[in-house]
């Protein structure tokens, strides 16, 4: 789907590949067929975004891979041109495209009391990336969290189901929060979260277009 001057294809759960001047995958999870990336964006290591058996089948020796700094021990077999890990606040530039990661953790939602699925210390992170002069912001898992009054970005990828991420609701506040121009709703459908929290995502958004990818 051609949303502003990008194409966006969603993949499954939070693997989007992002086509401009260069190819951007996103979390490589349940991908059906080989692929050449330029650049691979890795959340954290959970196996649903860190996924070896997926990032084989897009990543080539070509490859740039930008990555939380907890996936580093998972990427040890995986061969690409460069691997970069970056913490949160951290940017870099890869062939004209503007990387910076950005917080993603989790306030509500808990293993078992006082446990966080994501600990704002296990270092996981969302991205913030400008391909073609449009700004992109993919939230990684993540709850509504404070540090989201400070992004900006013309399309916000935010995940929806609840559980382990911010639910329908809670990420509607973040869209009318980040005010993005386009809100597309992810997470959902694969391991936790269905179509209906895409849709009850879209209805709830008022301040933005929605597009279900």
């Amino acid at each position: 789907m051609k949303l502003l001057n990008l194409e966006f294809t969603r993949i499954a759960h939070d693997t989007f590949r992002v086509a401009g001047s260069k190819v951007i995958y996103t979390d490589p999870f349940k991908v059906s067929k080989h692929d050449k990336a330029d650049i691979i964006l890795l959340s954290h290591d959970h196996f649903d975004h860190l996924s070896v058996d997926d990032l084989n089948k897009v990543c080539t020796p070509e490859s740039i891979i930008v990555a939380s700094p907890s996936c580093e021990a998972g990427l040890q077999q995986v061969k690409a041109k460069a691997k970069h890990f970056i913490e949160s606040g951290k940017k870099l530039s890869i062939d004209h495209i503007a990387i910076e990661a950005v917080p993603a953790y989790n306030i509500n939602k808990f293993r078992e009391p006082g446990k966080p699925f994501h600990p704002k210390d296990a270092r996981g992170v969302g991205f913030l990336f400008e391909m073609d002069g449009t700004r992109v912001y993919h939230a990684g898992d993540t709850d509504f969290i404070p540090e989201m009054k400070s992004i900006r970005c013309d399309i916000a990828l935010l995940p929806v189901s609840g559980t382990y991420v911010m639910t329908a609701d809670e990420a509607a506040k973040a869209a009318e929060t980040i005010n993005p121009r386009i809100a597309v709703p992810m997470h959902y459908a694969a391991i936790v979260g269905t179509e209906e929290d895409a849709q009850k995502f879209k209805s709830a958004v008022i301040n933005c277009e929605v597009q279900i990818v």
